[in-house]
């Protein structure tokens, strides 16, 4: 008796899955064996409870499954909208109208309520357009200082005063050329929702569109900003 005092839950778990054939010996076990139903007092045969486990189980998975298409969805729309906005750029063949088609085209495209951006060193030609409206030493040092885009709330930048009023969250992109890459203007993206842009966003995406905007805007720099490394 004292034996079996000693005996553990764990040792008997052990057992049954070191010697799988003991249920096979005695099969008349898994016959009577019942288990507390999880959604109510009656008991059920351990085939029913397994039977149950494994709906629960395909269930879970069906809605990963659905998890995963609309996930898979709502990329493929993402990815639509980046290429018809690119291409809008790229069809674009004056350069002074530039920066108005990459502002407005995202702000369709992506349902962005406020978008702004600066530009300096730029040609002689687009000195008094909007777009290279003088900046503080201050922004460009902060563009200069964006290893990646900043995601957050508004705590009195001054980029957020080019939006408008009423900007409570935003997204500061800097627009880099060369190598290492160097800063000549800042694109804002803002909102008056303040989950819109949050810390916690990545921001590979919008890596992506400074990357693809700094390339589209290039053109209208001065010819030695141009210049590879400048």
């Amino acid at each position: 008796m004292s034996g079996i005092e000693g005996i553990t839950e764990q040792d008997i778990a052990d057992y049954l899955v070191n010697d799988p054939a003991f249920f096979e010996r005695h099969a008349e076990l898994l016959a009577n064996v019942r288990f507390a139903h999880p959604h109510g007092q009656r008991a059920v045969s351990l085939q029913e409870r397994q039977a149950e486990m494994l709906r629960d189980k395909i269930k879970g998975l069906e809605q990963k499954i659905v998890e995963m298409i609309r996930n898979g969805q709502e990329n493929v729309a993402i990815a639509d909208r980046l290429h018809r906005w690119t291409l809008a750029l790229m069809h674009t063949h004056d350069d002074a109208s530039v920066p108005e088609v990459l502002l407005r085209e995202l702000r369709h495209q992506f349902l962005i309520p406020q978008a702004a951006l600066r530009l300096w060193e730029v040609a002689p030609a687009h000195a008094e357009a909007p777009f290279a409206a003088p900046v503080s030493q201050d922004v460009r040092t902060f563009a200069s200082s964006l290893g990646q885009p900043y995601c957050g709330v508004n705590s009195g930048f001054e980029a957020a005063r080019w939006l408008g009023e009423d900007v409570a969250s935003l997204a500061l992109i800097p627009l880099t050329r060369g190598t290492p890459a160097k800063a000549f203007g800042l694109l804002v993206l803002g909102s008056p929702d303040p989950t819109r842009y949050t810390a916690e966003m990545g921001t590979e995406f919008l890596s992506r569109v400074g990357e693809l905007a700094g390339a589209a805007l290039a053109r209208l720099l001065a010819p030695a900003a141009q210049a590879p490394g400048a």
